[in-house]
């Protein structure tokens, strides 16, 4: 098929290499517009950007896909299907309506739960016992569209870095079997029962809410692993928590219970196992404490 392809972070590569080496024609890659990144500040494109000009592929990276001048330029590729895989940039209608098929979508969630942008995070968060990849038509609203097909897995002890991964090869591996025998898979309306909107990710949650029970906190470290990174703040200083484990001691929320660093939740307790110093690598608890003592006690800031 001639392909149009859309995506911008490393989530949509996944399914960029399935499409080439199924033997897909990929007329056109669009990606969001290199963003300043970096200590120089300098232009940086986007992941998608890099992996589409290492394979020899055209990119394009509008600001906007609403004008006239862009829809002509989307409908003058005569694409058969546009995927989507993590975008970022709204698809107007008329754009929608330029493929001869379509534009497909690679989502990361189970529609209809968690529509919107940060759905591996907050299945997370939510508790989820399994997530997984969504194929769907697109349409106007937001993830509204007819499913095509979905593949599950559980979350279980998973950072969303992992699942995330997981779900980007997994999203690739499907669209492909999904674009051999479009026929195989009649769209499917979604319901309205159990519809929930992942919305974006605000920084301001990585801090850990010691107030809640542990099992939440330790749902908000898995969560933001690897970014933005949950934390808490000893000190003064800064602690990312990269991986924490639940046990059932208890006291006032914030305080530490041991001298391994067991912190106290609104119920139960949390144990971070790997942390990071600002400006410093990743290590363990253990190795952290060696030259940072943390005595029991110690009052962490719960909010």
């Amino acid at each position: 098929m001639r392909i149009i392809f859309m995506g911008t972070p490393d989530f949509a590569i996944p399914t960029l290499d399935a499409l080439v080496g199924a033997g897909h024609e990929i007329v056109a890659v669009y990606s969001q517009p290199p963003r300043p990144a970096g200590r120089g500040k300098a232009d940086r494109p986007t992941p998608v950007h890099a992996r589409a000009e290492a394979l020899g592929l055209p990119v394009r990276t509008p600001v906007s896909l609403k004008g006239e001048e862009e829809r002509a330029a989307f409908g003058d590729l005569r694409a058969d299907v546009a995927v989507v895989a993590a975008y970022g940039l709204i698809l107007p209608r008329a754009i929608l309506a330029c493929p001869r098929m379509g534009c497909l979508n690679v989502h990361g969630s189970l529609l209809p739960r968690w529509r919107g942008a940060a759905p591996v995070q907050r299945a997370i968060l939510a508790g989820d016992r399994e997530t997984g990849i969504t194929i769907m038509r697109m349409e106007a609203g937001l993830d509204t569209g007819p499913m095509l097909a979905k593949w599950t897995t559980p979350v279980a002890r998973k950072t969303a870095g992992e699942l995330t991964d997981e779900l980007a090869q997994a999203g690739g591996a499907l669209m492909v079997r999904v674009l051999a025998d479009l026929d195989a898979f009649p769209p499917e309306v979604q319901p309205d029962d159990g519809v929930t909107y992942a919305a974006k990710i605000d920084k301001a949650e990585s801090r850990l809410d010691l107030t809640r029970a542990a099992g939440e906190v330790e749902r908000q470290v898995r969560a933001f692993n690897p970014v933005p990174g949950a934390w808490i703040s000893l000190g003064g200083e800064r602690i990312k928590v990269l991986a924490a484990n639940v046990e059932e001691a208890g006291g006032a929320p914030g305080t530490i219970l041991d001298d391994r660093l067991l912190v106290a939740c609104g119920k139960g307790s949390v144990r971070p196992m790997v942390v990071q110093r600002a400006g410093k690598g990743a290590m363990s608890a253990t190795e952290m404490l060696r030259g940072f003592a943390v005595a029991p006690g110690t009052v962490v800031d719960p909010r």
